[in-house]
């Protein structure tokens, strides 16, 4: 049977790319290079950061999401706001606001993401009674899973097997919305709204699970000037619904998900590179104490997402009045009931695997050879890493020359010293 295609929410545009060096230097992964004078993305090592898109100056990345359209797809449709959104906007006096909104544009009900995390809170508190690993890593970007997959495979048993607050959401939602309508599951589809990429990527290649209950995403951008316009203080207050806690809107910041699990020894880090310095210090074995990851993709934590609309800075403020003005109303955390069944269904029920992006060969006798010629390249290249040949760093670059993917000349020093020595004008040795 032949392997599945990886879909990738991240995409090159390449109209608009001018081979510059900036999106190599700045993927975590190393999963682009600039060949004929385009970039190019490395499909089994991209874990759809979003990096690439923000230091992008021509705007040659993009993300690939749904749009209100693709609504039409479902006779019922069930939006799952992502807590980062409650951030988005300066003035917001209440999630109720943007649930109310939501219904507004079209879709047939709303099931808050944070209302999710409020669930996933209670789950991840008995997962850390039945674990023996730690530190117990947060599974909740996807961006960071995948990280794992491709440059941590010895951490991914370390992996906290509860489900993300959206899938849980989805899940949840559908279930309810099917039971109380009497409709078929089938008939209803589950948005939604994200801050980035990656969980658009994780509804087409589920991590944990073999399918996701997701039905697409939609970007903040995407929607943040259509809901901007149905915004209101009528909160309908008549309709029977219930509301998430202030610490399930808390997930949306940095710190978020570790406050309402409430565990000791418990560490927050955002930003990609941060994460990889972390991981590289569990790895080895410099944390010994640390019961708890929550390791975040995105500066700020998901209100940094790539696809969000406010700067992260002021909605992670934003975030922070609403949690102070839902505390002082009483919207505290919950510790959501449910049975053994419900309680199994929020665990992975798919195994994470290592994704292997670093085998030169199968043969074992090849790759070795292969790994002293890599050795030996590396050696006459000049050590820079200034990324001008295409690769992100010289040892990159070996290996490309390895694998056939460039030449030596590729590199301009390398080049500009056999020119000279052609040319009889290399500067004579003492």
């Amino acid at each position: 049977m032949a392997e599945k295609k990886y879909f990738h929410s991240v995409r090159l545009d390449k109209d608009k790319c001018k081979g510059c060096s900036n999106c190599i230097k700045g993927c975590p992964t190393e999963a682009i290079r600039v060949r004929d004078g385009k970039a190019k993305i490395i499909d089994e090592r991209c874990i759809d950061c979003g990096e690439c898109i923000r230091v992008c100056p021509h705007h040659a990345k993009v993300a690939v999401t749904d749009t209100l359209e693709d609504l039409k797809r479902f006779r019922y449709t069930i939006a799952l706001p992502a807590p980062s959104l409650y951030g988005q906007f300066r003035d917001l006096k209440a999630v109720q606001e943007i649930v109310y909104g939501l219904l507004d544009l079209g879709f047939t009900d709303v099931f808050e993401v944070a209302g999710g995390a409020d669930m996933a809170t209670t789950a991840i508190k008995r997962r850390i009674t039945e674990k023996k690993n730690r530190p117990l890593i947060s599974s909740a970007c996807p961006s960071i899973v995948r990280l794992i997959q491709v440059r941590f495979p010895e951490l991914i048993d370390n992996i906290v097997d509860v489900n993300s607050p959206m899938e849980i959401a989805a899940r949840t939602a559908k279930a309810n919305f099917s039971e109380k309508n009497g409709v078929d599951i089938g008939d209803i589809g589950a948005f939604f709204i994200t801050p980035c990429p990656a969980k658009m990527t994780v509804i087409k290649n589920p991590l944990g699970d073999e399918q996701s209950a997701v039905d697409g995403a939609i970007s903040i951008m995407e929607i943040y000037g259509a809901l901007m316009a149905h915004l209101h203080d009528d909160h309908k207050t008549g309709l029977d619904r219930k509301f998430a806690s202030a610490f399930g809107v808390g997930w949306a910041n940095t710190g978020g998900e570790g406050q309402a699990v409430g565990i000791d020894r418990f560490l927050a880090v955002d930003g990609i590179h941060n994460v990889i310095k972390v991981l590289e210090e569990i790895e080895n074995d410099k944390m010994p104490d640390l019961e708890y990851l929550e390791a975040l993709s995105c500066v700020g934590g998901c209100v940094g997402g790539p696809l969000t609309f406010e700067n992260c800075y002021v909605a992670r403020n934003n975030i922070q009045r609403l949690f102070k003005k839902m505390n002082d109303n009483n919207m505290t955390i919950k510790d959501v009931s449910f049975n053994e069944e419900e309680y199994q269904k929020m665990l992975f029920d798919a195994p994470i695997r290592p994704i292997k992006v670093a085998q030169l060969s199968e043969d074992i006798n090849t790759a070795m050879a292969m790994m002293q010629e890599m050795e030996a390249i590396e050696k006459r290249l000049p050590g820079l890493d200034c990324g001008a040949c295409g690769s992100p760093t010289c040892k990159s670059m070996a290996e490309d020359i390895v694998r056939g993917f460039a030449t030596e000349v590729d590199c301009i020093y390398v080049l500009r010293d056999r020119l000279k020595a052609l040319t009889g004008t290399h500067p004579k040795k003492d």
